[in-house]
């Protein structure tokens, strides 16, 4: 066939990134037309995402990529977030970043209102402070009541792309907002906390196409002729699971970045005891897939503990600081990653330190060790969610996938293979960017189905397989995690 080339724009919480994808006989090709650093900032106490700046990066990135012929342009990013959009059409402020404190205390007082079981039940995600159903009962009612709807944020841009206000399924299912079994927004339990029901949006599948890019900004970008914009997974890790280069079902996923996604692929969402008790999530997928899961913190302690040392006059590449941990110590602390204070920002190698002394262990001394207890602890974290995810399922996971930027972390792979005792392949590094412009060329036509769309990422791109190794020594190192998680979590 023709050449088609489509336009995705792949937003994660730390980094953005304009890509442009061509896709011609059975394969996809990438071009990074442009990349920026996700801005956010702190306005009268609270942080923010900086939406404005992020909009200019996006159309910076759209006039990069207007020498081709676009056949479509689709938005993912990080779940959870929204934007709210006024009567008159405007955006109302700028949108909280999901690490706000503002939401210290909401799931006490929903469960003051509505118990813990019967929200799961109701829809069947992970309990985070962050999600959106907690992030608006922390909201003002006053700014709540100058809203006419409530956009996630790839809704949010696909809204300032076209003109369009749609909330797609994918990062609706993020918000803890959503019935996975009735197919539709859980308005009585939104109701019964007090959450407004008329912000929300009409959801749309995975793939739908939204409208045509508006004259204007296809003039301010200097883009030639009508654009569909498409609404893709729009919840990155969606899109980055459209793009695992799998067959068959026994697999499992770790989309790795600031989050580590780790789950599998399922037709039907699984609400019952076992999950609720393991806290995980039921999230959607392409062609109405659940995505069963659980959220990590992932690289997040790297990022902040490389924050604080650029601060103090370090500075240093995320490669290096693998390679320290490479040379560091292994298994000398064991990480919780739920630990409250991990997930704040600011003064990561401290909070770390706190940690170690208050569960009595020996404390990292070198930036080395440091890094590799946070790699420690992630792999552990995926061992623990891995043993959850079989019991939940009565079956084995034979293959380990993992995606994304995280995938480039070649010790962690290896780390993971090794505490799994289960083979990892990793790659494509570009999954979440992959799979966002083959959801599109799906809803264009250009591919006929999801599984069409894995075949062309393993005809397109080289991944690596990591063999497990020395599995015995993680065991050892389990079972002291399993202790430390235990001691240092609230009864």
């Amino acid at each position: 066939m023709a050449a088609k080339n489509y336009l995705a724009f792949d937003l994660g919480a730390e980094s953005g990134r304009a890509v442009l994808a061509t896709l011609q006989d059975g394969k996809v090709t990438l071009a990074e037309k442009h990349r920026f650093a996700n801005p956010t900032g702190r306005m009268n106490g609270h942080l923010h995402w900086n939406l404005l700046s992020q909009w200019e990066e996006l159309k910076t990135g759209l006039r990069k990529a207007a020498g081709a012929k676009l056949d479509g342009i689709g938005v993912d990013t990080w779940g959870v977030d929204y934007a709210l959009i006024g009567k008159d059409g405007a955006v109302l402020g700028e949108p909280f970043h999901y690490r706000d404190r503002r939401t210290d205390g909401m799931l006490e007082r929903a469960f003051a209102k509505v118990s813990r079981e019967k929200i799961f039940e109701a829809t069947g995600l992970q309990f985070m402070q962050i999600n959106t159903l907690y992030q608006l009962m922390a909201s003002e009612p006053g700014l709540l009541g100058l809203a006419r709807k409530m956009l996630f944020m790839p809704d949010a841009f696909g809204y300032l792309f076209t003109g369009v206000a749609r909330s797609e399924f994918s990062i609706v299912s993020t918000s803890q907002m959503y019935d996975p079994r009735k197919k539709r927004w859980a308005t009585e339990l939104l109701t019964e906390l007090g959450v407004p029901t008329h912000l929300l949006a009409e959801i749309v599948p995975s793939g739908t196409v939204l409208g045509a890019l508006q004259k204007e900004v296809a003039e301010e970008c200097g883009v030639r002729g009508e654009v569909p914009v498409i609404a893709p997974a729009c919840h990155d890790t969606g899109s980055a699971v459209a793009a695992v280069p799998a067959e068959g079902e026994d697999w499992c996923y770790i989309s790795s970045g600031t989050w580590s996604l780790m789950g599998v692929e399922l037709k039907e969402p699984v609400i019952n005891d076992k999950s609720l008790r393991y806290n995980y999530t039921n999230e959607g997928g392409v062609g109405g897939t659940i995505r069963f899961l659980r959220n990590i913190m992932g690289l997040w302690l790297v990022q902040e503990c490389r924050r604080y040392w650029t601060k103090e006059g370090y500075e240093h590449s995320y490669q290096e600081l693998t390679e320290m941990a490479g040379r560091a110590k292994g298994h000398l602390a064991m990480l919780d990653l739920t630990y409250a204070p991990f997930g704040l920002p600011g003064e990561m190698p401290r909070k770390i330190e706190e940690f170690c002394r208050k569960t009595g262990q020996p404390v990292p001394q070198t930036r080395g060790e440091f890094v590799r207890a946070c790699l420690d602890g992630l792999a552990l974290s995926y061992r623990q969610t891995l043993m959850g995810l079989e019991d939940v399922l009565g079956r084995r996971i034979g293959t380990i996938h993992i995606l994304g930027g995280g995938s480039q972390n070649q010790l962690l792979n290896q780390m993971t293979a090794d505490a799994c005792n289960r083979p990892v392949v990793a790659g494509p590094i570009e999954a979440t960017a992959i799979g966002n412009v083959l959801v599109q060329a799906i809803a264009t036509g250009d591919i006929k189905s999801l599984a069409e769309a894995r075949a062309i990422v393993r005809q397109s791109f080289d991944v690596k397989r990591y063999e497990p190794r020395d599995s015995a020594t993680w065991d050892g190192a389990f079972a002291r995690y399993q202790l430390v998680a235990r001691a240092s979590r609230p009864c």
